[in-house]
């Protein structure tokens, strides 16, 4: 399995594919042309969102050259066909949305059972890629969440990497939620003996072979730290 853990594969500003530091090169290498591919929705029930953003991705990847034999959506229309889907496809996109509506769903479906035979390509977008982890860190992203002692910031995920990700730094720096920074206040505390890696749109942690490098500008946060690990177009392994 090839794995892309993108903040967004588009933009910015524009619906087309993102070629920063060497995505949409990569992704050619990875795909068969053309390919079957399954985009797994945010909010199961939001049918017509799901198949509005599904057209556009797969419009987004043929300007950038690819193409496919198919292209379906993964809600609750199509989850008892769950398992026949992800067989046949070659690449998997995990979408962007709610973190924990999204978590839910996969959780339902156990799509991390499913995946865990999977040899294609996934690609994560934002919330897909922080419900990719094995531990994912679903800091507050609705109001009300942040003060809320019920929720949950930790949830069991589908076990793709160990990484967790913190997307869209470029616009969600000095976001205050419920009088609370979302950095200050809340992803650096939580950081006592874990790690997030905060990505840019453009920025992304290309997991193959087993092993993972983070491609572009980047930031770490660990144990109420944080500070600036690579820039752009810089590749940093993971493993070593």
């Amino acid at each position: 399995m090839t794995c892309f853990f993108t903040s967004s594969p588009t933009g910015p500003d524009t619906p087309d594919v993102n070629p920063a530091n060497g995505f949409i090169h990569e992704l050619h290498l990875a795909l068969p042309y053309p390919c079957r591919a399954l985009q797994v929705c945010s909010d199961p029930d939001d049918e017509s969102s799901n198949d509005f953003y599904s057209a556009s991705m797969a419009e987004s990847l043929e300007r950038a050259g690819f193409a496919f034999f198919s292209y379906d959506v993964l809600d609750w229309r199509t989850a008892e066909d769950a398992g026949a889907l992800i067989a046949q496809a070659d690449l998997i996109i995990l979408s962007g949305g709610h973190v924990p509506t999204q978590n839910a769903f996969f959780q339902a479906i156990g799509l991390g059972e499913m995946l865990s035979g999977f040899d294609g390509v996934v690609v994560g977008i934002s919330a897909g890629s922080m419900n990719s982890a094995a531990c994912v860190y679903s800091h507050p992203e609705l109001e009300g969440e942040a003060v809320d002692p019920d929720y949950e910031r930790f949830l069991p995920g589908l076990g793709l990497t160990e990484a967790n990700i913190i997307p869209h730094y470029n616009t969600v720096a000095g976001t205050v939620l419920d009088g609370l920074d979302l950095f200050e206040d809340i992803a650096i505390p939580d950081s006592e003996g874990r790690m997030f890696f905060v990505l840019p749109d453009g920025s992304y942690i290309l997991s193959r072979d087993g092993r993972e490098e983070l491609r572009g500008e980047a930031w770490l946060i660990h144990d109420g730290v944080m500070e600036k690990i690579s820039e752009d177009g810089d590749v940093l392994p993971l493993d070593d």
